[in-house]
């Protein structure tokens, strides 16, 4: 041991009453006078009196310097002290889910509200019947819909489920509904929705959806952004959506806190106020919501060489940091509240450690929020599910969730012992490098694996009024049918921690219902009045004539996963043919005989084309032998094959440069950037989509000259693979044309020059412009010539005006007759009789708008707050209608977009008509020949009705002599 560690820990004074002791060596008379033993022995005594004082004149000194500090220090707050050890109790005590059933009333109840009696409904109540073990009911056993009963909502809750509610029994004042046999179900949760912080219609001073200042601000909350004046809350619920899961966006790793709302806002809605706090499912806040991401969204937004995170590794560092302060944050304070518990808070010497910046996340570690996380990949998935084991905490959903259907068990690791639910969307895919992997068929593979599938909107990335239809296409693609309802109504509220007071129809739960004007798992399917809180949203709401009403029987047969790759024939027999929805001239009578008897009938295919329909046999096939296939369908329908207009062969992966075409601000031809063979060609074939019209692409939109071709092609040199190099001539006109800093004016008036000089004399025209066949110049002297359509991108109904000004000014000049088509046309209703007039079609992308830009935000949302639709208003008008896509994954549900328009037309669209809006009308539009090929060499053959959910694609004829068969 050294030997100063045995002095004292303090050094002597320098100066004072302080004898120093004599060096070795020195002679005593130095110090002291005379010599002998007497003098020694005194001199002795006064040395040890001389050290006694000066030890107690250092003890005094420092006794003096401790009593005026403790004097001149300011105390402690004994009231803050108290309070912090008040929130030791409420940082240890964990949440448990809001009861139901024992409740007096809603919290959210607003007095004076009258009862309501909901009499003679079919109700889904959202939980198999009792007795029915755990699972029988994960097999689907034991749910049901329950025909002629009563729901009695009081207070806010729902009071009663009864089969017949004697009317004697009811609060004086009750509302009495008569159901009518039409189903009921509770309000629709929407677990994944930006609406109210990106407010509609798409305004900079309004966008609230992401704290892009760091890429961790755990401290973000989307309550204070919320818009309750958002035009999207009533949209929204008009779809019966009657809460949702507010987050913050997924630019930052963490994002901050979300929040879930109900859709009812200010006194129109039966409320109080009008405010985010007035609009809180659970006004006592009983859980917390954290919104995370990872993957490509972070990177893209706050990497770079010198910024983090620039790659996976960075984020995973910024997720492990971010756990790490919190969790420092959590041990410090549990350190504070055990020692003032057992010190007594008035004795402690600091206040509790508090950190606003990292309050929350430190409450996600104690287990006081639930966490949603953003991921997509296998290795996203993976690191999160490591950072929940490290630290400690549990996640309660996966979002976007694409690869989780393919690692089951890294989702079973997650630490806590619960596996995190799936939020995702049914067939929403391909749009960037992280969502090219993925399935309609996911939602079934989780729930195989025993995990929780949950479908959400992102909205507005898709209309969160028709969520519902995410779950009803995961009831296509084979999630069972109780599942399905659960994974939008009773499933994101058990995950949300809500479920003792959300997403069932029975007695304890808050009044949240829809009732329906057809299954809510069909296509098309819309609320004729959604209740919240007991509340009726709608005065007078529109109300649709449909064709069926009952509820759809449960196929089981959905869960066989049909074979990615066909078996390709040239030949083939199809028995059980009950309707025949495609012109065939040559065979017109014989469909018309075979339909007339009422009983399945056979077409024999021979060469890719349909060779007999009626009492057909193998030998009618044309076969030499009876090797021929024979295919029996149950309710087969033979339609036509669609033709898909908008950017399929020219662009893959739309945030992935090389994978594309690309956009370019030059004048261009969609032929010579064409790419086929890729995978969304082939789910384009696979579904039925054989022929894509496609324009290229400019920064703002479709610029250029479209091109039209088979999806099913591997090069576009094959034969036949492109059928009109050159199909029309297409600018975009629309609020992203403003980009480029020119106005309205300025743009509509270019393109009236542009058209005028294309219609002078060509002695006046440039010379090398002149000789350019494939020029801009040379393609609208054709559009002058009437040799091309013109397809101007256009939503709003004043551009549409300013467009059709164009055509007349342009016309009334010279002697060209000009044919125009609009593309977009979300306001297109507002001005239906002048398009008809002007004999203009219009292209709808998409067929049930949004309006998410000012210049669509007049779009009609359908019933039950809208008297029909854009699509119906242009019908009725007259105009020429086809539906197109503004993005490539919805190439799956083109069937589904007709059978929409179909059943919300009010009998003005027969199912005939659906089907031309997406296949024959894009011709007519475009002024486009079908190829030779046509009718009988292009088509569908499907198991069920091709508009509605459940039925099967069982072949396809794309033309060439071949039929693929599934």
């Amino acid at each position: 041991m050294d030997e100063k560690s045995n002095l004292p820990p303090y050094d002597p004074p320098a100066h004072g009453n302080y004898t120093p002791l004599p060096a070795p060596g020195t002679s005593s008379r130095r110090l002291g006078g005379g010599g002998g033993g007497g003098n020694r022995i005194r001199r002795s005594r006064a040395i040890k009196l001389v050290t006694v004082a000066c030890l107690a004149l250092i003890v005094l000194s420092q006794w003096r310097q401790s009593w005026y500090a403790e004097r001149a220090a300011p105390r402690l707050s004994a009231a803050q002290l108290r309070a912090d050890l008040a929130t030791c109790q409420k940082l240890q005590a964990r949440p448990r889910d809001p009861i139901g059933l024992g409740r007096e009333r809603n919290a959210r109840y607003v007095d004076g509200g009258r009862p309501t009696l909901i009499r003679n409904a079919t109700i889904w109540v959202g939980e198999p019947v009792a007795g029915t073990s755990e699972a029988d009911a994960r097999a689907g056993k034991g749910w049901e819909w329950i025909s002629g009963g009563d729901v009695y909502v009081e207070h806010g809750l729902v009071r009663r489920v009864e089969s017949d509610i004697a009317a004697g029994s009811l609060a004086p004042g009750t509302v009495v509904v008569d159901a009518r046999g039409r189903l009921l179900t509770s309000g629709i949760i929407d677990m994944h929705s930006h609406a109210g912080v990106g407010p509609l219609p798409g305004l900079g001073g309004d966008e609230d959806t992401n704290e892009m200042s760091d890429d961790v601000t755990p401290w973000a909350r989307s309550i204070d952004a919320i818009h309750p004046d958002d035009v999207q809350i009533q949209v929204i619920k008009s779809g019966g959506v009657t809460a949702s899961l507010v987050l913050p966006g997924s630019g930052n790793n963490i994002g901050g806190e979300a929040y879930v709302v109900k859709h009812a806002v200010g006194r129109a809605d039966g409320r109080n106020e009008t405010s985010a706090a007035d609009m809180l499912a659970d006004p006592d806040r009983t859980w917390r919501y954290m919104k995370m991401a990872c993957g490509e969204n972070a990177k893209r937004v706050h990497g770079g060489v010198d910024r983090s995170p620039y790659s996976r590794m960075g984020e995973s560092y910024r997720f492990r940091r971010a756990f790490e302060t919190a969790r420092n944050l959590v041990v410090r304070q549990d350190d504070w509240c055990r020692k003032a518990a057992a010190v007594g808070a008035d004795n402690m010497d600091e206040y509790l450690p508090q950190d606003l910046a990292w309050e929350s996340l430190s409450a996600v570690l104690r287990g006081h929020v639930h966490v949603n996380t953003h991921c997509y990949k296998i290795a996203d998935l993976e690191a999160m599910v490591d950072h929940s084991n490290e630290f400690e905490f549990p996640i309660r959903a996966f979002h976007h969730a694409h690869q989780t259907y393919l690692v089951p068990e890294i989702l079973k690791r997650t630490w806590g012992g619960r596996a995190p639910a799936s939020a995702l969307f049914a067939d929403n895919m391909y749009y960037k490098a992280e969502a090219y992997v993925g399935s309609e068929y996911a939602g079934k593979y989780l729930y195989d694996e025993g995990l929780t599938p949950v479908y959400v909107s992102d909205n507005p990335v898709l209309n969160a009024q028709h969520v519902l239809f995410e779950a009803a296409k995961a009831y296509h693609w084979g999630l069972p049918y109780h599942a399905a309802l659960a994974s939008v109504t009773s499933a994101p509220a058990e995950v949300l921690g809500l479920g003792q007071r959300l997403g069932k129809v029975k007695p304890g739960f808050d009044g949240d219902l829809a009732l329906w004007d057809s299954d809510p798992l069909s296509v098309g399917a819309a609320p004729v009045q959604v209740w919240i809180d007991g509340v009726a949203q709608f005065s007078d709401p529109v109300e649709l004539e449909k064709d069926h009403r009952g509820p759809i029987r449960p196929d089981a047969s959905l869960a066989e996963i049909p074979p990615e790759e066909p078996v390709v024939v040239e030949s083939v027999l199809f028995t059980g043919v009950s309707k025949v929805l495609l012109d065939i001239p040559e065979h017109a009578a014989a469909v018309a005989a075979a339909e007339a008897l009422g009983k399945p009938f056979s077409i024999a295919v021979h060469r890719g084309k349909i060779s007999c329909v009626g009492a057909c046999t193998v030998g009618g096939a044309g076969a030499a032998d009876s090797n021929v296939q024979t295919v029996a369908l149950k309710n087969g329908h033979l339609h036509k094959a669609f033709t898909a207009y908008g950017k399929l062969g020219l662009v893959e992966i739309s945030s992935e440069d090389s994978t594309n075409n690309g956009a370019t601000e030059a004048f261009t031809r969609a032929v010579d950037g064409l790419q086929l063979g890729g995978k969304v060609l082939g789910v384009a074939g696979r579904y039925g989509v054989t022929r894509a019209v496609s324009p290229p692409q400019s920064p703002v939109g479709p610029f250029g000259v479209s091109t039209a071709f088979l999806t099913t092609a591997s090069t576009s040199l094959e034969r036949g693979a492109v059928f009109a190099s050159d199909a029309a001539v297409h600018y975009t006109l629309d609020v992203g044309a403003k980009s480029t800093g020119k106005s309205y004016a300025e743009l509509f008036g270019e393109l009236r020059r542009k058209l005028l000089d294309a219609a002078a004399p060509a002695t006046n025209k440039d010379t090398a412009n002149a000789t350019d066949a494939y020029s801009e110049e040379a393609y609208l002297r054709r559009v002058v010539a009437g040799d091309l359509v013109l397809a101007l991108s256009i939503s709003s109904a004043d551009g549409i005006a300013a467009a059709l000004r164009v055509k007349a000014d342009v016309e009334a000049a010279t002697d060209a007759s000009l044919r125009f088509a609009i593309v977009g046309g979300a306001e297109s209703h507002l001005v239906a009789d002048a398009l008809a007039a002007a004999k203009v079609g219009v292209i709808l992308t998409p067929l049930q708008q949004l309006g998410r830009e000012w210049d669509a935000r007049r779009a009609l949302v359908g019933a039950p707050r809208d008297s029909g639709t854009v699509v119906d208003r242009l019908v009725a008008a007259g105009v020429v209608v086809a539906v197109g896509l503004d993005e490539e994954w919805r190439v799956r549900d083109l069937a589904f977009e007709a059978g929409t328009a179909w059943r919300n037309s009010n009998g003005r669209i027969s199912q005939r008509d659906a089907l031309d809006l997406v296949s024959t009308n894009v011709y007519g539009i475009l002024g486009l020949e079908e190829p030779e090929e046509h009718d009988g060499a292009h088509f569908v053959v499907s198991e069920g009705d091709p508009l509605d959910i459940g039925a099967r694609i069982k072949a396809v004829g794309a033309g060439r002599g071949k039929v693929s068969v599934f």
